[in-house]
Order: C-alpha cells, then sequence, then structure tokens
C-alpha cells in the first residue's frame, strides 16, 4: 500500500459500508436480551475525532501516529468490534503505550540466534515500544509496532493473545487490520439467513466469473477471484478454491478440505477420494488409524460412501470412474498407468481434457484423479497446472504446451549419482519378453503364494528397505519383494528395489531360466559402493528354459558361464571406462542389446503391484557350508553347518 492509495481509501464510507452491513449474531442477541439494550446501544463507530484531539494524543505520546490509523480516528474516534478477542479501540485520548507489563521482550529475546530473521529481531522488541489501541479485550491486545514501518510511514498492527500461548498476528498496517476484520465480521455471517448486502452480492458474481474463468483454463485469474470470496466466507468460494489448490500442488503436498461441497452427492466420488488419499498419507506406521474428518456436516448417505471409499482408497482398489467419453480414456490411462506407463496415460488423459464435464456446477475440474492409488501420482504437480490451463466442458481457449515426460529412456537413470532407490543403488530386476505381468506369479511367484497383490499405501519415494521373510522360511532363502509392470517394448518386468542380501552368492540361482518357458528372460542384478562405485554386476539370460549365458563382476574379478555375446562382455563394454561410469556402460549395454527398460516415475511413487517371487537361492547339499545370525531382543545365536569349505555369502 501506497501512500497514495492510503489517502485515496475513504474510511468514512468504508466504516458507514460496515456499520449498514452490521446485523448481530448469536452472542450480540444474548447482549441485547440480557442487557435490555437496542441495536443503536450496539453501533461500531464513534463520532470522529477532530484534528485538535489528534493532535494533542500525538503530542502527550511523543510520535506522530501512522497514516491509516490517524485518517481512521478522524472517521471514527473509536471503533466497537464484534468478533475475534479484541472487542472495542479506545479513542485518541484513551491509547497509551504497552511498556511490556508482562516482560515479554526477555523471553523472545531470549530465544534468538544468529539465524533469527529480521522480523524475528523486530517482534523481540516490539514489546516496549508499542502502541496499545485496545480498551476492551479478551486478555488480548492490538499493538501498533513504530519499530516496524514500511516506506509509506505505516507501523505495523500486532494482536497478542495472551490465553493462547501463540506469536502474535501480524499485519502491515492499521487498515490491513481492519480490513482483515471486516471480512471475518462477514465470513462469521455468510451461513446466516437474510444476510445479503451489496457485498455479498459482487462477491457472489465474483465466485460464478471465477467459475467461467475455470473452465476456460484461466485458472490464475480464477483463483485470485475465490481468494478474496473465501476471506469473506462466500459459500462454494472455499471448495472452488481447493480444488484448484490440490491440482497446482499435486500429490501429497497436504491435507484438502473442500467445504460444504463435500456434502453434495454429486461431488462425494470427486473430492472425498483426494481427502481419503490425503488422510491415509498422515497415518504413520504401527500407529492406530486416526478418525477420518470431512470438516463439514453431511447426511448418512454421504457419510457411508466416505467409510466405503476411505476403505477402498487404504486397500488400494478404489478407481476414479467418471461417467462418458472422458471417463472412457480414464479408463485406458489406467490401463496403462497401472503397469507404469505412466506418460502414456498422462498423454491419453490430456487429449480427452476438453470432453470432460462436471456433474454439477461447482466442480471445476477432474480432481477425482488425485485420489485414484494408480493415477493420483501421475497427476504430478506440473501436470495438474497443465490440467488446470486446460479449458474443458465445451470453454473455447488455447491449450497449453505439454509438459514433458517424466521416465527417461531406457537403463542408465539406474546409474545415476543421486540414489532414487535403495541405499548404495543395490537393486535386482527380472524381464520376460512377450509375457503379460498377470503371468509373473505362475513363473516365478513363491509356491502357494497369493499372485500379485496392491502395494502399500506410502509416502512418495519410499522403499520397502526392511523386507522381511516368512516365518517359515529356512534361513538360506532369498524370496524377493518386486514391483510388476511392463515396459514400453513389451517385456513384463519385476523389480526389487531392496534386496535383502548384498548379491549373487553360492547358492544363488538366476530365475530366468524358470521366467523364460515361453521365450526370453533377463535377470540383472546390482550392488553400489557407499561411495557410488559398482561392486557387484550379474547378468543372466535365458530362454525356453535353458539359461544361455550369464556372468557376475565384482572388482574387476568375472564369473562367466556360457557363451557371453560380445556386446554384453563386461571387459570388452568396460576397456577404458572409469570407475565412476562402469555401472552406466554395463547398463547401457544390456538395453542396447534386448530393449529393455524400467518405468522410474511409478517405481518412486509405489504405484505398481507387487509378487512375492520363489526364493533366488537354492538349498545348501549335505557337503555344502552354511551360517546364519539372528538377533532377537539384544541377544545373538548363529548357527553352522560343519564343512571345511568357506561359507557362502
Amino acid at each position: 500500500m501506497t501512500e497514495e492509495t492510503e489517502n485515496r481509501f475513504d474510511w468514512q464510507q468504508f466504516l458507514r459500508r460496515w456499520q449498514e452491513e452490521w446485523v448481530p449474531d448469536e452472542d450480540d442477541m444474548e447482549d441485547l436480551t440480557e442487557g435490555g439494550m437496542t441495536l443503536a446501544d450496539l453501533a461500531l463507530a464513534a463520532p470522529p475525532a477532530a484534528e485538535a484531539e489528534i493532535a494533542a494524543a500525538e503530542e502527550r505520546l511523543g510520535a506522530r501516529l501512522p497514516p491509516s490509523y490517524r485518517r481512521f480516528l478522524a472517521a471514527s474516534n473509536g471503533w466497537r468490534l464484534d468478533g475475534g478477542s479484541v472487542y472495542r479501540l479506545g479513542a485518541a485520548h484513551e491509547i497509551d503505550w504497552f511498556g511490556d507489563p508482562f516482560g515479554m521482550t526477555a523471553s523472545y529475546q531470549e530465544a534468538l540466534t544468529e539465524r533469527s530473521t529480521e522480523q524475528e529481531v523486530l517482534l523481540a522488541g516490539m514489546w516496549r515500544r508499542a502502541l496499545r489501541l485496545e480498551t476492551d479485550s479478551d486478555m488480548s491486545y492490538a499493538l501498533l509496532d513504530p519499530g516496524d514501518t514500511d516506506e509509506d510511514g505505516e507501523w505495523a498492527l500486532y494482536v497478542y493473545k495472551g490465553w493462547s500461548g501463540e506469536f502474535p498476528d501480524r499485519y502491515s498496517s492499521f487498515r490491513a487490520y481492519m480490513q482483515r476484520m471486516y471480512q471475518s465480521f462477514h465470513s462469521e455471517r455468510a451461513g446466516l439467513p437474510g444476510f445479503v448486502n451489496d457485498t455479498t452480492r459482487a462477491l457472489d458474481a465474483d465466485v460464478e466469473r471465477a467459475r467461467e474463468e475455470a473452465m476456460g483454463g484461466r485458472w490464475e485469474t480464477a483463483r485470485e477471484l475465490l481468494t478474496e470470496a473465501e476471506r469473506y466466507g462466500r459459500p462454494r468460494a472455499r471448495g472452488m478454491l481447493r480444488q484448484l489448490d490440490a491440482l497446482s500442488h499435486g500429490v501429497g503436498h497436504g491435507y484438502y478440505g473442500f467445504g460444504e461441497l463435500v456434502a453434495d452427492p454429486r461431488y462425494t466420488g470427486e473430492l472425498v477420494p483426494v481427502m481419503a488419499a490425503a488422510h491415509l498419507r498422515d497415518e504413520r506406521p504401527g500407529r492406530g488409524p486416526h478418525r477420518f474428518v470431512l470438516g463439514t456436516e453431511t447426511d448418512d448417505g454421504v457419510t457411508a460412501a466416505a467409510d466405503e471409499i476411505l476403505a477402498r482408497v487404504r486397500d488400494r482398489t478404489y478407481r476414479y470412474a467418471p461417467e462418458g467419453a472422458f471417463g472412457q480414456a480414464v479408463a485406458e490411462a489406467w490401463e496403462s498407468a497401472r503397469w507404469g506407463e505412466t506418460d502414456a496415460a498422462w498423454r491419453v488423459i490430456r487429449a480427452a481434457l476438453p470432453s470432460w464435464s462436471p456433474p454439477g456446477p461447482d466442480l471445476l475440474a477432474p480432481v477425482g484423479l488425485l485420489g485414484d492409488p494408480v493415477l493420483g501420482p501421475v497427476v504430478t504437480r506440473e501436470r495438474g497446472l497443465e490440467l488446470l490451463a486446460t479449458p474443458r466442458a465445451g470453454r473455447p481457449g488455447p491449450v497449453p504446451d505439454p509438459v514433458p515426460d517424466l521416465d527417461p529412456p531406457g537403463l542408465c537413470w539406474l546409474a545415476e549419482t543421486l540414489r532414487w532407490n535403495a541405499p548404495y543403488g543395490s537393486y535386482r530386476c527380472l524381464w520376460v519378453e512377450g509375457a503379460e505381468p498377470e503371468a509373473l506369479p505362475g513363473l516365478v511367484g513363491e509356491d502357494g503364494g497369493v499372485g500379485l497383490t496392491a502395494p502399500p499405501v506410502r509416502p512418495a519415494g519410499w522403499f520397502p528397505h526392511d523386507v522381511r521373510q516368512r516365518d517359515d522360511s529356512a534361513p538360506w532363502e532369498d524370496r524377493a519383494v518386486v514391483a510388476v509392470g511392463r515396459t514400453g517394448s513389451g517385456w513384463a518386468f519385476g523389480f526389487d528395489a531392496a534386496p535383502r542380501t548384498s548379491g549373487p552368492g553360492n547358492f544363488f540361482v538366476s530365475p530366468a531360466a524358470a521366467a523364460s518357458r515361453g521365450g526370453r528372460a533377463v535377470v540383472l542384478w546390482v550392488r553400489g559402493t557407499r561411495d557410488g562405485g559398482l561392486a557387484v554386476f550379474h547378468l543372466s539370460v535365458a530362454e525356453r528354459g535353458e539359461q544361455l549365458y550369464a556372468y557376475t563382476l565384482r572388482g574387476t574379478d568375472v564369473e562367466r558361464s556360457g557363451p557371453v555375446p560380445e556386446a554384453l562382455d563386461p571387459e570388452r563394454v568396460l576397456r577404458g571406462v572409469g570407475e565412476a561410469d562402469r555401472q552406466r556402460c554395463l547398463l547401457a549395454a544390456v538395453q542396447d542389446e534386448f530393449g529393455l527398460s524400467l518405468p522410474r516415475h511409478a517405481l518412486a511413487e509405489g504405484i505398481l503391484p507387487h509378487l512375492t517371487t520363489r526364493s533366488w537361492n537354492r538349498a545348501p547339499r549335505e557337503d555344502e557350508p552354511y551360517a546364519y545370525v539372528t538377533i532377537s531382543l539384544g541377544r545373538s545365536r548363529s548357527r553352522t553347518r560343519p564343512s571345511p569349505d568357506t561359507p557362502p555369502s
């Protein structure tokens, strides 16, 4: 706010409009009834202060009052606030220096460090120099700080609620404080029957305009209009604004409450799944479920539907299924995303956005996408912004440029220095050519297993580093828990981001042979070092149930089995290659030979179903040693089968 803007602000008109729009709330009516008062007795304004009165106050205080507060006094010498914890602002002759009677300065200054911000330093010194404005309150203080000023000479205003234990609320000026109190007055009465005036009518018109702007892809204009309307508590504004917030921030940003829109059955399937997904992200492992709060009063039908949706989102069976042409596109996109092809899924959704139409007038976009366990992670923040900028529901307008795809091609991204996966870059993977992902349980799944299972609800980027064996597992067994999907070139894959063991040992049997009954299968097992180097790189390839060749590279030592093709031979591939590039070069050779890839985004976001495989180790023979150690409650126990040979890793 500039001085010129302040000079143009008409305090008399502003305060008169506030007075004319004012209606008593429940507390005011109680005061009227018990005190034998009339509405006139509850008038907000006071007669204006003469210039001489203001000047006398300034002489008494030894300081010139800030511009907006000075002009306020000239329009009303005090004010009755009927909301919040400050009840009355005093007249010019009643204001005085606060003087820090409670010793707040010492406690705030003790908390300052060399990292404290300028604002924190100002707040610590505010208590002794502040000017106190209120004369009636609920243990609260309205304080103007002459040490916290702007270029126009305005003093910041702090409201300190002595009973709250919180930091005071800061407003940039007295005028900013009064405008916020006016908005709060409107917000507190927005639901009262008959509370209609020029201000509410103008704001409701802005909400309608915001709806059209949002549908036409001009979401930032819509957000500005809705933000202002929400400050005044206008119905529909909050629910619309939170839709824009959800899509512009992306999955995982925080909790989204959509106001009274949640109570409308037309929007239950769009909004409640988003709230359920956010609710589950807040749950912590080992703690019981906490109450699912919708944030508004709903009837029994909506409440029951919300409970059912929460249960389906929790067990990962919920699917977003809108109607019409857009719903058909969503179903197609879901089939792609469920196996990891998230870029292809987004392209389908993006192309269908113009055909989307809302189930009711207050839905601005297909927000329900965010609540789908499979499609929600596909709609990243950048894609959410692209969605919002795309005209929908028959509105004309320019279409935004597409955002770039998320998945890098091939496999070399696995060797990136900033590890996206398990500690020190340890992972293993199986690919089966020409197979559908649903076939993997029959090829490599554990005996008696349940097949593919939905991935657990978890924060993005989290991987199951503590994968435990079944209680009946033998100590030598090594079952992998793999995320299952399909590559763009038609290979089914299973990827284990956190192998339980450090690498293929003496009992290791590659699952490639078992997986290759109908064609080729490829297995990789990679373990990195703490400094980003390569410790182990294993490749095995099989076809029609027979292993064709394999090699395991440890440092510079290579153990081969079968005729390894020249294009894959590690000695040839790594000739002249430095330590930092060894893994990348080996991965490049594999991806080029077989056309293999992995979907980084789907793996990192936990979209893919899981499968527990049969053990990647065989049972030790009678003449083979093995050793293992179990640790429980601070005690360890080791067991060793006798043999003169060295135990395997």
